[in-house]
C-alpha cells in the first residue's frame, strides 16, 4: 500500500540558472579525517578493465555497512525484481539496471522554482513526491544512481583514489582493501535504519542528518524551506538513516573526475544511447568539468533521436531540462571527447569526457566487481580507442534531432535566452556565455541555409547590448571563470553602466564597442567604483576563488574569437 505524501511550499523563490562546475570540500573533513576530492584511478591499459574487482564478498563488514545488497542488478525473476515498482509493472522481465533507466525517464517534470525552468519530481518508494534537489552537476547523476541502489537494496561500488590507495564507496561504506578508510563512518553503528518501523504512522527523523551540508558553494535546498540543507532533503527519502548520511558524503568527496574515470562508467556507443546515461564534458584532465544526465530518449523515425538531458549546476540548482536541440550542442561538443586537442595540446579523447553507462556491481568469483550487463559489450567503447571515442560527436550530429527548421529556431533562440537568464543572476558565467555562443553559431548556419539570411541579419533581429557585454571568455585563462558568487545585483550594475556608456556615445554621436566584463588590468576596479559612485557600492562584491582556478593570477581575461557581428556594424 503506498501512502501519498506531499510537500506543500507556500511560494515560488526566484533561484538561478545553471553554470557547470564540480567541486570538492574546501578543506580536510576533521570528524573523519578524509581529505578530498578523492583523485581518479590510473588509466586500466588496452583491456579497459572489463572486470574491475573490488572488495571481498564476505569481508566482515557489519559495523560499516549502509544496506543489504539484497537485490542484483541482472535480476529479473526474483520476487523483489517481478514485484511491480516506481515505473515498472509486475513480471516487467527487466533488469533492476534496465529499471533504473525507466525509472529516470518517469520522472515527471515540473516547474522549478526559479520561475523559467522546468525541473523533475521524485516518488520514493514510500509515497513522497518532492521537487528535484539544488544539485551541482555531477551530484545530481551521483545522486540519482545512489539513490536508486539504495531504495532497492542494490550493491553499489564508486572506486576513487586516495594517495595511491583505491577508496570504495558503496553499500560496504567506505572502505579501503584493508578496512574502513580513514575515520569514515561506522554506519551501521552510528545511524538507524527505520525500514521496518511504523513509518506510515510517523515519519522517522534524523536530526543530524537534517543538519548535514554539501561542500563546496552554498547548500540551500529552498524547496524545503530557506534553513535547509542537502542532509534535510536525504532525510525525507530515505527511512534508512545511513543512506542519507552516506549520500551526503559521497557527493561532498566524489566529483565529475570520478565519473569520467572508466572505473565506474564506461564509453558507450552513441546509437545505445537511453536514459539514465550520462553525458560528461571534459576540457582538462583534472578539475572541474561538466556532467548531463539523459532524461528522455525519443525515436523520431528515420533513424534519428531526439535525446532530453536533466542538468545540476554550480551554483547549485534544481536539475534543469535541456532540450533537444540544446542537449545536441552538448552531444556534438569537441568536450564531450571530439577531434581536436585542448590549449595544452592533450587530445579531447583523452580527457574522459562523452557518453557514458554506469558500470554494475556484480558478485564475481566472491569479489565485488565493477562491469556491465550482459549484452552491453556490444555497446562499449574501450577507453584506449581512441579514434571511435573521437568519432561520437559526429555521429551525434547526424543521429540527433532532425526536426523542422521553425522548431529549430525556436528552441535555439529558447537556448540563447536561458543564457542571458543565467548570467543576469550570475554574471561571471563563462558556461552560459559560450553557450549562448554555440547556440547563435547554430543559429548563423540554419538561417543561411532555411531562411536566406545572413549572419549580420541574424545579429540585427537577435543581438542584445548584453551578448556584447558578456562576451565569451576563454575559460582557461580567464580567472572570471571560477567566480561562480556573482550576484542578480552585480549584473545589474553592470549593464546599468554599459547603458550610460551607450547613453554618452550616442549624445557625442560616437559608437564604440561595449566593454566586456572580465578581469582587466586593475581586476573589476571599474565596475566597483560605478556601483560606489550611484550608492550601490555594498552590492559588489569583489572576486572569489569559488572553484579550483589555475588561471587565478592572470591580469587579463583572454576574449574568445567571436562570430558576431562588430557592434558598431549593427
Amino acid at each position: 500500500m503506498r501512502i501519498a505524501h506531499r510537500l506543500v511550499f507556500a511560494s515560488l523563490l526566484v533561484f538561478t540558472a545553471c553554470a557547470d562546475t564540480d567541486t570538492g570540500p574546501s578543506s580536510a573533513d576533521d570528524e573523519w579525517g578524509m581529505e578530498g576530492p578523492l583523485e581518479p584511478l590510473p588509466p586500466p591499459g588496452k583491456e579497459d578493465a572489463q572486470n574491475r574487482r573490488g572488495l571481498f564478498v564476505n569481508t566482515n563488514t557489519t559495523r560499516t555497512q549502509v544496506w543489504s545488497a539484497r537485490n542484483a542488478w541482472e535480476d529479473r525473476d526474483t520476487p523483489a525484481a517481478r514485484a511491480a515498482g516506481l515505473a515498472w509493472g509486475e513480471d516487467s522481465g527487466l533488469s533492476w539496471d534496465e529499471k533504473y533507466a525507466a525509472w529516470v525517464e518517469s520522472l515527471a517534470w515540473t516547474p522549478a522554482l526559479n520561475g523559467y525552468s522546468m525541473t523533475v519530481e521524485l516518488t520514493t518508494p514510500w509515497g513522497k513526491t518532492l521537487p528535484s534537489p539544488y544539485l551541482e552537476c555531477a551530484e545530481m547523476a551521483l545522486f540519482l544512481r545512489i539513490t536508486f541502489a539504495a531504495w532497492h537494496l542494490l550493491p553499489i561500488q564508486l572506486e576513487a583514489s586516495s594517495n595511491g590507495r583505491i577508496v570504495y564507496f558503496g553499500h560496504n561504506g567506505v572502505r579501503t582493501q584493508a578496512g574502513r578508510f580513514a575515520e569514515s563512518p561506522e554506519f551501521a553503528i552510528r545511524y538507524r535504519d527505520y525500514s521496518t518501523s511504523d513509518w506510515r504512522t510517523t515519519w522517522p527523523v534524523d536530526a543530524t542528518l537534517r543538519t548535514r551540508k554539501l561542500w563546496g558553494g552554498e547548500d540551500e535546498q529552498l524547496i524545503l524551506g530557506d534553513d535547509a540543507v542537502f542532509g534535510a532533503y536525504v532525510d525525507e527519502i530515505h527511512v534508512n538513516k545511513r543512506a542519507g548520511h552516506f549520500t551526503v558524503l559521497a557527493l561532498n568527496y566524489l566529483s565529475s573526475v570520478n565519473l569520467a574515470d572508466t572505473a565506474n562508467m564506461y564509453n558507450l556507443v552513441p546509437d545505445a544511447v537511453r536514459a539514465g546515461d550520462v553525458l560528461v564534458e571534459r576540457w582538462q584532465r583534472s578539475g572541474i568539468g561538466h556532467t548531463l544526465v539523459v532524461k528522455e530518449v525519443v525515436e523520431l523515425g528515420e533513424g534519428n533521436l531526439d535525446v532530453t538531458m536533466l542538468s545540476g549546476s554550480m551554483p547549485r540548482r534544481q536539475g534543469v531540462r535541456e532540450s533537444g536541440i540544446a542537449s545536441k550542442q552538448y552531444f556534438t561538443s569537441a568536450y564531450a571527447g571530439g577531434e581536436g586537442v585542448n590549449d595544452a595540446g592533450i587530445p579531447y579523447a583523452t580527457l574522459g569526457g562523452g557518453l557514458k553507462r554506469w558500470r554494475v556491481t556484480k558478485n564475481i568469483g566472491g569479489y565485488w566487481t565493477n562491469t556491465w550487463m550482459s549484452g552491453d559489450e556490444a555497446h562499449w567503447i574501450n577507453s584506449t580507442d581512441l579514434a571511435r571515442i573521437a568519432a561520437r560527436p559526429a555521429r551525434f550530429q547526424t543521429l540527433l534531432g532532425q526536426v523542422s527548421p521553425e522548431q529549430q529556431r525556436t528552441q535555439l533562440l529558447q537556448v540563447i535566452s536561458d543564457a542571458r537568464q543565467h548570467l543576469s543572476n550570475y554574471p561571471a558565467s563563462c558556461a552560459a556565455r559560450e553557450r549562448r555562443e554555440r547556440a547563435f553559431s547554430e543559429l548563423y548556419s540554419l538561417a543561411g541555409r532555411s531562411f536566406g539570411m545572413t549572419a549580420s541579419e541574424v545579429d540585427a533581429e537577435y543581438r542584445e547590448l548584453a551578448d556584447y557585454v558578456f562576451a565569451e571568455l576563454d575559460y582557461t585563462t580567464s580567472k572570471t571563470c571560477c567566480w561562480n558568487s556573482s550576484t542578480a545585483n552585480m549584473a545589474e550594475i553592470v549593464m546599468q553602466l554599459a547603458e550610460a556608456d551607450r547613453a554618452a556615445d550616442e549624445a557625442a554621436g560616437l559608437c564604440r564597442a561595449p566593454v566586456v566584463f572580465r578581469a582587466r588590468g586593475d581586476g573589476y576596479q571599474r565596475w566597483a567604483d560605478y556601483a560606489r559612485m550611484i550608492g550601490r557600492g555594498a552590492e559588489w562584491k569583489a572576486w572569489t576563488e569559488d572553484e579550483s582556478c589555475p588561471q587565478r593570477n592572470v591580469i587579463e581575461d583572454r576574449l574568445e574569437t567571436s562570430e558576431a557581428t562588430p557592434y558598431c556594424s549593427l
